[in-house]
């Protein structure tokens, strides 16, 4: 923690962020982490990294963002393998690029250890206190106002407020304000955004019921056990040994466990043609089907009603029992979310297999939203219409635990990189999947949640989840968001993974060289002696490098092609009007982005080849 709560314009912060759900965690620590006097303000403080939904973490694509995050500095890796109940790897059996680690965390574990983080960071104070405007002053924001009068100032602001602006909660017809079942709502920071000229927009989201897992009855169900030698999401090789597990800080420790102690079982059961009919005959209940919403929901993360809607030619529906904690016996149904009214959920529950007796805890909702589309933000995710308001998490038109988090430490960097006059942080596509994520979303926008998938990189044969830290070296190095001893390390195994990969392209085995043997066979038990005592780490990246190179050099001359228009930097002020022969529907898609370089022009939706031709002769002009 700081020297002490400060409040009022004489005494400001360096950076204020508002909202403690996964990116406003990621955000305060990236900025208390980098030395910024922060203060992280929240509607309840018994629910920081609450997991409102599916209490897991990773998955395609979003596993690969969670070992990003771990290799820029974040949190959310660590408190994921010390508070799981269970580890798989997904794709397994599939190429390495697309391998990608999930874990079913502990629920309260999970939340509990990340608040203790928050709470022992120093340079970051943390008070309870509902954001109900911001303050501005010749175009900046300088502050926030609270529901309790009090005013609390800084040079820079983060707004995290996930699903709570306007937050409306529907089952049937039944409505209620809240960005949560059980939590509040807020409205004055929707109408401050409106004052300054911010963009609304209205989403929706959903989660299923929650259940007694005693009611459960297992015996014709699936069981989904954990994987004997988890993948973990942190890297622990670059790490010192105190940086690991129940380290004492202050005379505390921290929450949780060894990764991997003690799994939990996950169950598989499926939807039937009971629960079909009890869908279809109450469709026009449900909040979604009735018109009572207006927001668009996930199209890769659907309803119940859009399932059997929408594949109606599928007789069942694959659904998952998971546990919510050790200490808990409430369960998550994973992919039972839906708005329908309370005795049809239950209906419809009852209708599933290995849950005809089943006791409800908590029912499902629908939830309705404000969120700021994108496309108003810098690549930096600051706002282009309030200097030093910067915006993360599902404000911002996203969905899920992992792409708020890694909004939340970009954010939180670059609000202390603008405050002290340095370069932002702005991660390219080629480089990780967080560079794709935020690219596509001040780039291109979104209409409805976006979610990460690995089909939306196109240069995802380089994002294999263990050379995250690899990667990303450069940009933790150069904005210090590590130790100097863990980057030491890190560039030590980067330094010896490339060693290797030359010598097993020169060395040879039975009159060919090692490398081209390995792309033959693929197995890594055809290492030369020496390589296979390195650690497991080292084996497997020059193992995906030397199998793949061709795939892999394909990919980089790509990138080396389209280098030279990523360079080109377009002047804040530019005026797209005055290029003649730029047509007019180009010119105005281009002057409400307000791209940073002519790479990110040529991204814009409807921005085709022949406009970035005659830009590029402009701009040299």
């Amino acid at each position: 923690m700081s020297g002490g709560l400060k409040y009022g314009p004489h005494q400001p912060y360096d950076v204020i962020v508002c909202g403690a759900g996964h990116a406003g965690c990621e955000a305060a620590l990236a900025s208390a982490r980098l030395g910024a006097d922060t203060l992280m303000l929240t509607g309840n403080l018994d629910t920081i990294a609450q997991m409102s939904c599916n209490p897991a973490i990773g998955g395609q694509a979003k596993g690969h963002m969670v070992r990003e995050i771990d290799a820029l500095g974040g949190e959310m890796a660590i408190n994921t393998d010390t508070t799981a109940i269970q580890f798989r790897l997904l794709n397994a059996s599939k190429g390495p690029a697309v391998q990608a680690p999930r874990a079913q965390c502990d629920k309260k574990a999970y939340q509990f250890r990340m608040k203790h983080v928050l709470e022992l960071q120093p340079n970051l104070d943390l008070f309870q206190a509902m954001v109900q405007g911001l303050i501005y002053k010749n175009g900046r924001v300088v502050g926030v106002r609270t529901y309790l009068d009090v005013e609390f100032y800084a040079k820079a602001v983060i707004v995290t407020t996930g699903t709570f602006l306007r937050g409306l909660m529907h089952m049937g017809k039944n409505k209620n304000e809240g960005g949560r079942m059980g939590d509040f709502t807020s409205k004055g920071l929707s109408a401050s955004f409106i004052e300054a000229g911010i963009e609304l927009e209205r989403l929706k989201t959903g989660t299923p019921a929650r259940i007694l897992g005693s009611s459960i009855d297992f015996k014709h169900l699936e069981e989904q056990l954990g994987d004997t030698d988890p993948t973990l999401f942190a890297f622990y090789d670059t790490r010192e040994e105190r940086d690991l597990f129940h380290v004492e800080h202050a005379g505390q420790i921290k929450l949780g466990w060894g990764p991997g102690e003690q799994q939990v079982s996950c169950w598989m059961t499926y939807t039937g043609e009971a629960t079909q009919q009890v869908v279809t005959q109450n469709l026009h209940l449900s909040a979604m089907y009735s018109g009572e919403i207006e927001g668009v929901g996930p199209r890769y993360c659907p309803s119940i009603e859009d399932k059997i809607v929408r594949f109606a030619d599928k007789d069942r529906h694959m659904l998952f029992l998971e546990p919510e904690g050790r200490h808990t016996n409430e369960w998550y149904i994973n992919g039972l979310s839906t708005s329908l009214p309370f005795e049809v959920q239950l209906e419809m529950l009852r209708s599933i297999d290995g849950l005809e007796n089943v006791h409800m805890l908590r029912p499902a909702y629908a939830v309705e939203y404000d969120f700021a589309p994108p496309t108003q933000l810098y690549p930096s995710l600051e706002s282009k219409l309030v200097e030093n308001l910067f915006f993360a998490g599902q404000i911002n038109g996203t969905s899920g635990y992992e792409e708020a988090a890694g909004q939340g430490l970009i954010a939180g960097t670059n609000a202390v990189q603008k405050i002290r006059g340095g370069e932002a942080l702005v991660i390219k596509r080629h480089e990780a999947y967080l560079g794709v994520l935020i690219d596509d979303l001040v780039t291109k926008g979104t209409h409805e949640p976006y979610r990460m998938f690995s089909s939306r990189a196109e240069h995802r044969l380089l994002f294999n989840h263990p050379s995250a830290e690899l990667r990303l070296i450069n940009h933790s190095k150069k904005l210090q968001l590590l130790d100097d001893q863990r980057i030491k390390k890190i560039e030590d195994k980067l330094s010896l993974i490339q060693n290797w990969c030359e010598r097993l392209e020169q060395e040879r085995v039975n009159g060919e060289t090692y490398a081209l043997h390995l792309r033959r066979s693929r197995s890594q038990v055809d290492f030369p002696a020496e390589l296979s005592q390195l650690s497991r780490a080292v084996r497997d990246e020059v193992h995906y490098r030397v199998v793949f190179k061709g795939y892999l050099e394909r990919e980089l001359k790509q990138i080396e092609k389209m280098r030279h228009i990523d360079h080109i930097r377009i002047p804040e002020h530019f005026d797209y009007t005055l290029v003649k022969g730029l047509r007019a529907e180009s010119a105005e898609k281009l002057k409400a982005i307000l791209p940073r370089t002519l790479g990110q022009a040529s991204r814009i939706s409807g921005v085709n080849p022949a406009d970035i031709s005659i830009l590029m002769v402009s701009l040299a002009r």
